[in-house]
């Protein structure tokens, strides 16, 4: 089984980034790096940096998001830990083929312009796990 190369980033859970924001700040000193949304997945994230380990927060944009169901369910707070790989199509394939159960059977677009993939969370002793690879963007030279 091919390693992963380093955490990529901890997802968090909320109902508003700008409520929490002065938090992350003011009381952690984490450095906000900006927002975006991903449409796809119904998301708005908001980044920090605290060092080397970047926090994604996860404010939902529609009432049909995952992240409203996880709300509903949990409450506000971790809700994944992303980890970076090289070659994620194989890596999907290797963990299928050990009997992992993927939320995600090929990569999808995610923020920060990275493929991701989710393993399911029954495979992974209860921790929502994502795998990132950065994108290749297409020089528009």
């Amino acid at each position: 089984m091919t390693p992963v190369q380093a955490i990529n980033h901890i997802g968090i859970a909320v109902r508003s980034i700008d409520a929490q924001r002065p938090f992350y700040e003011g009381t952690l000193g984490a450095v906000f790096e900006g927002l975006e949304t991903v449409p796809d997945q119904k998301v708005r994230v908001g980044f920090f940096r605290i060092g080397d380990v970047r926090l994604e927060l996860l404010e939902p944009t529609d009432p049909t998001s995952t992240v409203v169901a996880f709300l509903e369910k949990r409450g506000e707070g971790l809700h994944h830990v992303a980890f970076t790989v090289a070659g994620i199509e194989d890596r999907i394939a290797e963990l299928k083929q050990s009997g992992v159960r993927m939320i995600d059977d090929a990569p999808r677009p995610g923020a920060h312009h990275m493929r991701i993939a989710f393993l399911h969370p029954k495979c992974t002793f209860g921790v929502l796990t994502e795998l990132c690879e950065p994108a290749v963007l297409k020089d528009e030279g």
